[in-house]
């Protein structure tokens, strides 16, 4: 059954917090970037520069009256937020919105020449590109003499601490490469996710990606090891159906992930043809539901997805967004239970998160105390701590 809220949601009107300061500080930048890295031509530069001034002093606009997807928002709740500050709405819903709106101000969604043109690509590129990427392939190569255990506890861990590579975050908080202070991983349900995932599982796996390049590889290298160690039969993986969250993974961005992957040296290329030859077999699915760029929780799953993650053995729910998503974007102690707020999901589910916004449930109260007097509350948001969280 589902849960009942008992915490307020977050809202971004408080000066100082950090919703707060996304909504004042990292959208404004993010349109700059936009801005600057393609050759927009003057009715784009107009729509950004309309949009940075609304996000600042304006209020929560409606779509255009031909907006393929108004019917959508409307049922997401978009009447009842048009004409309220961008300040006065729930965060979650107010973050989700603004990216719809970038898009509709770089000509996105029209029928003109920047049509489906992803402004964030420079950046994902780039990042994929990076030689920090080569040096994180090349270190498969290592790893493929050790027992399958110990690869796969490296590949979890890689995929769980890959949330790092989170482009938005970095774009404001100067990135996420200073050591974890102890306890890094703040929550630790590994045991209980890999007796879920038997060696002789034949079930299916469900893993709801976050974003793109450094972060998207180790979901898909850990993805392929459990196809190739026989824990899973099949695997789904769930992403963006159009550019999110400045680095939200999209198909184009499967696509090169996959590239990267098999154009490299060594093992790497062996985890990429694995997984080229999994999506040719269909042992690997792709989707890219409307709802995974939805302003709304994963408690209002509509039913085809609610089915879909039913049957499945797991969910892994990647990223502080999905994790917001999963246990509700609200100010939760920390020391409430997660199995509680995520008794509405409808299949076992595991979360693994870097974290880097304020929600958090399921620690114990002593590492929560030890986390306050080492850091007061910037272990919520730096970047520097993780867990893996399991609800069976």
């Amino acid at each position: 059954m589902p849960h009942t809220p008992s915490a307020p949601v977050i809202l971004g009107d408080e000066p100082g917090s950090f919703p707060h300061s996304v909504l004042a500080e990292r959208h404004p930048a993010i349109i700059h970037q936009v801005r600057d890295a393609f050759p927009y031509g003057p009715e784009q530069h107009r729509a950004l520069d309309a949009l940075l001034e609304n996000c600042a002093k304006g209020v929560i606009e409606p779509l255009p009256a031909d907006a393929h997807d108004g019917e959508r928002w409307r049922a997401w709740g978009l009447a009842d937020q048009v004409g309220r500050s961008w300040f006065d709405v729930p965060w979650l819903w107010s973050e989700s919105y603004f990216y719809r709106q970038l898009l509709q101000a770089v000509g996105y969604f029209g029928t003109g020449a920047w049509q489906g043109i992803d402004p964030f690509r420079p950046s994902k590129l780039a990042e994929l590109d990076a030689s920090e990427t080569d040096e994180e392939l090349a270190a498969l190569d290592d790893l493929e003499g050790r027992p399958a255990d110990e690869r796969a506890n490296a590949l979890l861990h890689g995929s769980l601490w890959g949330n790092r590579a989170d482009l938005g975050f970095r774009l404001s908080a100067g990135g996420a490469d200073t050591p974890a202070p102890t306890p890094a991983l703040v929550a630790d349900d590994s045991d209980t996710l890999w007796s879920l995932l038997p060696a002789s599982g034949t079930g299916t796996l469900c893993l709801i990606a976050d974003n793109a390049g450094r972060e998207l590889i180790p979901d898909l290298l850990l993805v392929a090891h459990l196809l190739d160690q026989g824990r899973v039969g099949r695997a789904v993986l769930h992403l963006k159906p159009y550019p999110y969250y400045v680095s939200d993974a999209t198909t184009a961005d499967l696509v090169d992930a996959l590239r990267r992957l098999t154009a490299a040296p060594g093992a790497a290329a062996t985890y990429g043809r694995r997984l080229w030859s999994a999506l040719a077999d269909g042992s690997l699915t792709v989707r890219a539901h409307p709802f995974a760029a939805a302003p709304l929780p994963f408690e209002a799953l509509p039913a085809d997805l609610r089915a879909e993650f039913g049957a499945a053995t797991l969910t892994i729910v990647k990223g502080d967004l999905n994790y917001r998503r999963l246990v509700g974007d609200r100010r939760w102690p920390p020391t409430t239970s997660f199995a509680d707020v995520t008794a509405h999901f409808p299949s076992p589910v595991a979360a693994l998160r870097t974290l880097k916004s304020d929600v958090i449930t399921g620690l114990d109260p002593a590492t929560e105390a030890a986390l306050v007097a080492a850091e007061g509350q910037r272990w919520r948001t730096g970047g520097t701590h993780a867990l893996i969280q399991v609800r069976r």
